[in-house]
């Protein structure tokens, strides 16, 4: 015979306030196999947990309901109580009275009764509960980053400084991202390399950090605290272990007209090369595409001029595997692409440019060291008009979000050309500024009563060329919609920010979501802002969503502290809601036919098939396994067995019956 404790919590007023807890207590006191129902006002405090404690000590309870609030605020506190009273965890059930009852529903007697037969489904499932045990699954105290750039270095830092073994995984041939192409950072103007190269440095010197540049994971398999990572370490046709780094070999290459990706194209660079001066490590990578020896078996000046014998044609890539504990995935951003905006010239007119070729033009390691000058004849630009949200907030360019560093960065572009060219005018056309950080609103209002740059709200239309000149015609709003002609020199457009190539397919090798725009999804945006719906996976920086250095890096040191938790223990213990396959009766009288529909739909990878074997060896016949370690008890495999030999420890079919039954005898 059962017995059952019912505890009904008044949740101050928020469930007392529409139903009658005292009745409630009253009428579940009634129910067959309950042994004592009370009513407290605030049943989470310690007097109300007290309360439950010391029932189930006094009356033997096998089994308690608290009808409270959502399982998901108070579910962990009962069930502690219940296990120090030396009463199984998974025993204790909680009826939502409040988001399901009192908060969708006026004070009336239909309330108190639906109250009531939430109480009783949930003694009638408690009634079949059996007791659980917690999964324990031991830890590889190593990690995993993917993506160099700062939220990939902030990241390894932060877990390599506690200690734990990372590798770091960068598929350009140097570490830094986006950040390292920077000329001045906001609101501070602060130089980027200055406060990023260190960094840089620390990494590749860390001893606790393994770096892979010109590198990506092949795939990730396993569950948290014990992945099985592929990494490709793509063929540099440079030893590195020989290189010196003294660069003889790029000097001496003939093919010297390649666009340097690190100067967003607006420089060139050899077919070997090193992509910055500041580049970690600092040894250079062959580009097989230009190179004149791969296309046509001739030159190998490169080979011949290396005085350590580094070239190395014939290398090729290499595949090794790590066993991780857990991934921080920082895989960055992009920026639009260029051929969207035919409306603003990019592409046909060279002084059309975006965000971040301004910035290498503004760099001191740039291509005009840090001089601003028009691409097309080098001259100094003397008006410069910088138009906001070019492929953001657009719905005809697919992307109705804001990419939220644009506004910030053209503010700085603006402010940087009127430092650098005394003389010039400025002009930013914007939709809203958007400045919300530290300092950042002060930041854009100095660019424009300190600097003098000129604000004009409204969208442009179109960017033409006549005379030489770029004639940018648009609106401004602020003076009633008037049309506005301006002839400048360059234009710089503030690219939308969007997913790095290769997210999607990343993703789908991590197991992880994302979203419509190819964005890594959050498990909950505010409560678990840098996990993934898998477990031991996390996020950190733009391949999350557009964000700033300061962001990045915080959410970064997030991640990495979510790592450093989980390496704090040696073995994860994570609760037993998973899915078993026919776990009543032995493998070889198994219902379970084999058929592996259930592999198919898992979206975590948890089912594999298993063989069962006589005592020869032979087999018998193919059943599903369940790993529980990577099973998150979703339950999509309970609902596609055919035969039904899938139950979920925890929503076993008999329990969820019971509850049914429950609410129609009523």
């Amino acid at each position: 015979m059962s017995k059952i404790g019912v505890f009904i919590c008044h949740c101050g007023e928020n469930i007392s306030s529409t139903v009658d807890c005292e009745k409630v207590a009253s009428e579940a006191s009634k129910i067959d196999g309950v042994a004592v129902a009370m009513d407290y006002k605030y049943m989470c405090s310690d007097p109300g947990q007290s309360l439950i404690k010391n029932a189930i000590k006094e009356k033997g309870l096998d089994g308690v309901v608290v009808a409270a609030c959502s399982p998901r605020m108070h579910e962990s506190t009962f069930r502690k109580a219940c296990s120090e009273s030396c009463l199984n965890p998974y025993k204790c059930e909680i009826a939502n009275i409040r988001e399901q009852c009192s908060w969708v529903h006026e004070k009336s007697d239909p309330t108190t009764e639906k109250a009531l037969d939430l109480v009783r489904m949930q003694v009638e499932k408690v009634k079949k509960d059996t007791p659980l045990t917690n999964i324990k699954v031991p830890v590889t105290k190593k990690a995993l980053v993917i993506g160099g750039g700062i939220a990939g270095i902030q990241a390894a830092l932060d877990i390599a400084n506690a200690g734990h073994k990372v590798i770091l995984v960068e598929k350009e041939p140097s570490i830094g991202g986006h950040m390292a192409q920077l000329s001045e950072t906001f609101p501070t103007l602060d130089c980027s390399q200055c406060i990023l190269t260190p960094r840089m440095v620390e990494v590749a010197q860390h001893p606790n950090i393994t770096l892979h540049t010109y590198a990506e994971v092949e795939s990730l398999d396993g569950f948290i605290g014990n992945f099985t990572a592929k990494i490709r370490l793509k063929a540099r046709s440079v030893d590195l272990s020989k290189c010196t780094g003294c660069g003889a070999c790029t000097t001496k290459c003939p093919t010297k007209k390649i666009p340097s990706e690190f100067n967003a194209n607006m420089g060139l660079r050899t077919a070997i090369y090193v992509p910055s001066p500041q580049a970690v490590p600092n040894k250079p990578v062959i580009d097989k595409e230009h190179c004149v020896y791969y296309k046509t078996g001739k030159c190998r000046l490169c080979e011949k001029t290396c005085p350590t014998g580094a070239i190395t044609f014939d290398q090729e890539d290499e595949i090794i595997t790590e066993e991780v504990g857990a991934v921080v995935t920082c895989t960055g951003f992009e920026v639009a692409p260029t051929t969207e905006f035919p409306e603003y010239g990019y592409g046909k007119y060279k002084d059309v440019i975006t965000g971040l070729q301004y910035e290498r033009l503004a760099s001191a390691s740039g291509p005009t060291q840090g001089e601003i000058r028009r691409p097309s004849d080098g001259t100094v630009p003397k008006t410069v008009v910088f138009i906001a949200c070019a492929g953001s907030r657009d719905e005809a360019k697919g992307r109705p979000y804001c990419s939220k560093i644009c506004c910030m960065y053209t503010a700085k572009h603006a402010m940087l050309y009127q430092h650098k060219v005394h003389d010039g005018q400025s002009y930013v056309f914007y939709m809203d500024i958007r400045a919300g950080g530290k300092n950042y609103d002060e930041f854009v209002r100095r660019a424009i009563e300190d600097d003098g740059v000129n604000y004009l709200r409204g969208r442009v239309a179109r960017v033409y060329e006549k005379n030489g000149k770029l004639i940018v015609k648009g609106v401004d709003t602020l003076l009633g919609g008037e049309q506005i002609e301006i002839e400048a020199d360059m234009v710089v457009l503030a690219s939308a920010g969007v997913a790095s190539k290769g997210a999607e397919s990343l993703a789908q090798k991590l197991h992880i979501s994302y979203d419509k725009y190819n964005f890594y999804a959050e498990a909950h945006p505010k409560l678990r802002p840098v996990e993934t719906n898998t477990a031991g996976i996390f996020l950190a920086g733009a391949c999350q969503s557009p964000k700033d250095i300061p962001e990045t890096v915080a959410a970064a040191s997030g991640a990495a502290s979510k790592v450093i938790g989980l390496f704090s223990q040696n073995e994860l213990v994570r609760e037993p809601v998973v899915a078993v396959v026919n776990r009543s009766a032995p493998p070889v009288f198994s219902t379970c036919v084999g058929c592996g529909l259930c592999i198919d739909i898992c979206p975590y990878g948890a089912i594999s098939m298993d063989t069962i074997n006589d005592r020869n060896g032979n087999v018998i016949k193919m059943v599903a396994n369940i790993n529980p370690g990577l099973c998150q008890g979703c339950g999509t495999c309970v609902a596609f067995c055919r035969s039904k030999s899938i139950d979920l420890q925890g929503f076993t079919n008999e329990e969820m019956y019971s509850q049914v039954m429950a609410a129609l005898n009523d």
